[in-house]
């Protein structure tokens, strides 16, 4: 039986670990956590953020993910984009998907990252009493 994700992986070019590094940790806020030898020799570099692990892995014959992406679930989304806004990460907002307020984004070798936090529930409805009658 799955029970969660483990991580998940993207790929990105040879020798752009130190643009990895630096948006992840930066912009997205993430923290980089060692590879285990061997897998250190093979390059690239792990993220991980509370239970979220993203993991760059190296692709001599590198291509963006252009559809396939993560969604990374956030708290506090406006804030979220206008700190990678003001770190010079593109956001663009997409109202297509319901009960959620989303962006993406892309990573400095051009992987596309979905942002995505839930809309609150709406507040039910109060049922007020009726008025009680007066007694004669």
């Amino acid at each position: 039986m799955l029970t969660a994700f483990d991580h998940v992986q993207l790929t990105a070019p040879p020798g752009t670990e130190d643009a990895l590094r630096a948006y992840y940790t930066d912009v997205l806020g993430m923290t980089e956590t060692p590879k285990p030898q061997p897998l250190a020799a093979r390059g690239g570099c792990w993220f991980q953020a509370g239970p979220v692990q993203l993991h760059l892995g190296i692709e001599a014959d590198f291509r963006p993910a252009r559809k396939a992406h993560p969604g990374l679930r956030v708290t506090g989304i406006e804030a979220y984009a206008d700190r990678l806004a003001s770190r010079g990460a593109k956001v663009v907002w997409d109202r297509d998907l319901p009960g959620h307020r989303r962006f993406y984004s892309e990573d400095p070798v051009g992987n596309l990252l979905e942002f995505l936090e839930p809309e609150p529930e709406p507040e039910p409805a109060s049922v007020s009493e009726p008025a009680s009658e007066p007694t004669a």
